[in-house]
């Protein structure tokens, strides 16, 4: 890819001061050279209604033509009752749908959440990873990047001043990009030899 890749960044939080959306504008100054990291604010998407799915709200639209533009996807997930909250979730029913419009489908794909307790929203992690597989998209198995007890790593303005933190961010988009990289070079290889 001669192009610098594209991740885009959802935070699974609609909440201003949510650890998981300054997670994510830290991602975005620590991506590596040749990569950036836009970011998609969850807020307007309605609730999912297949009645819908044929004529979906303009915002919806948006966040599809924004997926299917990036070259992969980075989720920052926040831990509720044990799973991914329902407006991230909301969110990725939207974008799958209609049947055969898939605007998930092939994306290389990577995971990370905050939480202040100590297991940094693993299990909400691991759920999102269930849902990846009927997505057909290609997560990323390593680093995992679960942020916890986040109300000492962020200072009250929201940044992240953890250092070891913001070293395991960097080696997750490292790893992302690469793994772009190398889905990239094989979709390229599948063309020419079909």
């Amino acid at each position: 890819m001669d192009t610098p890749l594209t991740i885009l960044g959802i935070a699974g939080s609609l909440r201003e001061d949510s650890f998981n959306r300054a997670a994510l504008r830290a991602a975005q100054q620590l991506v590596p050279k040749g990569a950036t990291l836009e970011i998609f604010d969850l807020k307007g998407i309605p609730p999912f209604n297949q009645d819908e799915e044929g004529h979906p709200p303009e915002r919806v639209v948006e966040f599809k033509r924004r997926i299917r533009a990036a070259d992969a996807i980075l989720f920052v997930t926040p831990e509720y009752n044990y799973s991914i909250p329902g407006v991230l979730k909301n969110a990725i029913d939207w974008a799958s749908r209609p049947y055969g419009e898939n605007s998930w489908d092939g994306k290389p794909v990577a995971v990370m959440g905050a939480s202040i307790g100590p297991l940094g929203t693993s299990r909400a992690q691991y759920h999102l990873r269930q849902v990846f597989v009927f997505l057909n998209m290609f997560p990323l198995n390593r680093p995992e990047v679960m942020i916890t007890n986040a109300a000492h790593r962020f200072d009250e303005r929201g940044n992240l001043v953890d250092e070891d933190t913001r070293a395991h961010i960097r080696k997750l988009l490292e790893a992302l990009t690469a793994w772009t990289k190398y889905h990239e070079g094989g979709r390229r290889a599948a063309s020419a030899n079909a």
